[in-house]
């Protein structure tokens, strides 16, 4: 899980946006996606 510390004097809408882009750089968001529905081991292969 990426971590953002909020630097001083940064807004919320700043930060929200470093932390959308390190999730971004994690693969975070496809992960959920790819495990959203359960896939046979047949249906990966």
């Amino acid at each position: 899980m990426p971590v953002i510390k909020v630097r001083e004097n940064e807004s919320f809408d700043v930060a929200l946006r470093r932390f959308k882009r390190s999730c971004e750089k994690a693969g975070l968001l496809a992960e959920v996606r790819a495990r959203e529905f359960y896939e046979k081991p047949t249906t990966i292969r």
